[in-house]
C-alpha cells in the first residue's frame, strides 16, 4: 500500500543510520559477539522502536508495509541487528495492543526509549517448527500461573527481559491448551541461559531461558487457551514478509558493492563493468531482487488489510531466502579475492541468508505451508 510521507522520511532517516551507523559497525559488533546498542540507540533517537506502537503510548501507528521497508532498509546494513530491533519494537506493539493497560503502561515506555529489549518465545529445546508440541507448562495456582520449562533459539534472549512466552496449559491438548503470557526476566523463575556461540550473526542475540517455578500473575495472560496459538501463527506471517525484506536488503546491498567495484576495477584494459559475462551475473541478481521485492509488497499489502497472507508471506519468505543464497555467492565471486576483505558485506550477509532459512519457518515448513494452502 502506498507510504505516508511521514512514512517515506523515517524511511529516509533508517537509510541514513543504516549507512553511518549500523554497516560500519556490524563486522566489529560481530567480532565482540554482541548486540549493536550504539545502533540501537540511534534507532530509538529517531523513532524505530516506535514504529507500530499505537499513538496512545508515544507510538508512530505506521503501516506494515512501512515496516516491510524498514526491514529492507535496515537488513542492508546487517541482518542481526535489524532482526534484534524488530523484535524489540514487536513486543512494544504488541504490549501496547493486547495487555491490560496498567501492564502496557509498565513496559511500553521503556521498550521504546531502548532501556529494555524484547523477544517472543516459542522455540523450545525439543519442539521447533512443531509449535504445537511444545512442553513449556503453565499450571494454574492460586493468583495466577506457574510456569516450568526452557526455551532456546529465541531473538535478543542473550538480553531481553521483555518476553511473551507461550506455554501449555494441558498437557496433550496440542494447539487448543497453549496460552500466551507476558514474562518479566528481572523476577524470580526465571533463568537466562549463555547466549549461543554460533558460526555468525550475533548481533542476533540468539539465546534460551529456563523458568523455574516462575508465576505469572492472571492479568499477565495476554491469550488465553484457544486464542494464543493462531495468534502465534497470524504474527508469524508478518515475520515472514519482513524476514524475505532483510534478504532483499541484503542483496541490494552487496549487488550496490559489486557495481561500485566494476566501474572502479579495471581488467585487460578496461573496466570490469564493461565486460559481458560480468555484467550479467549483475543484471540475474538485480532482476531476481526485484521480483521478490514486489513479493514482499503483495504480502505487506495484504497484511495491512487485514486479508489472509499465509500464502503470499511463505512464497515471499521461501523465493527471497532462496534468491539470497544463490545470489549472495553469485556477488560475493564477481568481486574476486577483494570480496574477502571484513569491510566488505559479503562474510555478514551470507551468514545472515543462512539464518534467514531457518528462523520463523524453515525452506522445507514454508514448502509444506505453500502446499496445504494450494489443497484447502
Amino acid at each position: 500500500m502506498p507510504l505516508t510521507d511521514a512514512e517515506h522520511a523515517l524511511l529516509q532517516r533508517a537509510a541514513t543510520l543504516s549507512r553511518d551507523i549500523v554497516s560500519p559497525n556490524a563486522s566489529r559488533w560481530e567480532r565482540e559477539r554482541r548486540i549493536g546498542h550504539e545502533g540501537l540507540a540511534a534507532a530509538v533517537e529517531i523513532g524505530l522502536t516506535r514504529l507500530q506502537v499505537p499513538l496512545a503510548f508515544g507510538g508512530l501507528a505506521m503501516s506494515f508495509s512501512c515496516k516491510a521497508q524498514l526491514a529492507d532498509v535496515l537488513g542492508a546494513g546487517d541482518f542481526g541487528f535489524t532482526m534484534s530491533l524488530i523484535n524489540t519494537q514487536n513486543i512494544a506493539a504488541k504490549l501496547a495492543r493486547d495487555a491490560p493497560a496498567e501492564v502496557a503502561a509498565r513496559y511500553v515506555p521503556d521498550l521504546i526509549a531502548g532501556r529494555r529489549l524484547g523477544c517472543t518465545a516459542l522455540t523450545e529445546p525439543g519442539a521447533g517448527s512443531d509449535f504445537a508440541a511444545i512442553s513449556t507448562l503453565a499450571k494454574r495456582v492460586e493468583g495466577g500461573w506457574r510456569i516450568d520449562g526452557a526455551k532456546a533459539w529465541i531473538t535478543n534472549a542473550g538480553e531481553a527481559d521483555v518476553v511473551v512466552l507461550y506455554a501449555q496449559t494441558e498437557q496433550g491438548s496440542g494447539g487448543r491448551g497453549i496460552a500466551g503470557f507476558l514474562i518479566d526476566g528481572r523476577r524470580p523463575g526465571f533463568v537466562r541461559e549463555p547466549a549461543f556461540a554460533l558460526g555468525g550473526q550475533h548481533t542476533i542475540g540468539t539465546g534460551g531461558f529456563r523458568l523455574e517455578g516462575y508465576l505469572a500473575r492472571d492479568e499477565d495472560m495476554l491469550h488465553p487457551p484457544g486464542q494464543a496459538f493462531k495468534a502465534a501463527l497470524s504474527s508469524i506471517n508478518g515475520a515472514r514478509t519482513y524476514i524475505a525484506a532483510m534478504c532483499c536488503g541484503m542483496v541490494g546491498d552487496a549487488l550496490r558493492v559489486v557495481r561500485e567495484f566494476g566501474e572502479q576495477r579495471h581488467t585487460f584494459g578496461k573496466p570490469l563493468a564493461d565486460h559481458q559475462g560480468w555484467r550479467w551475473r549483475l543484471a540475474e541478481a538485480a532482476s531476481e531482487l526485484a521480483a521478490c521485492r514486489l513479493m514482499v509488497t503483495h504480502a505487506a499489502t495484504l497484511i495491512d488489510e487485514g486479508r489472509d497472507a499465509q500464502l503470499a508471506a511463505a512464497q515471499a519468505k521461501l523465493l527471497s531466502t532462496r534468491m539470497a543464497d544463490r545470489q549472495l555467492p553469485a556477488l560475493a565471486q564477481a568481486m574476486g579475492a577483494e570480496g574477502l576483505r571484513e569491510h566488505y558485506p559479503f562474510a555478514r550477509h551470507l551468514m545472515g541468508a543462512r539464518v534467514a532459512g531457518f528462523v520463523d519457518g524453515s525452506t522445507e515448513m514454508l514448502l509444506e505451508r505453500i502446499c496445504a494452502v494450494m489443497r484447502a
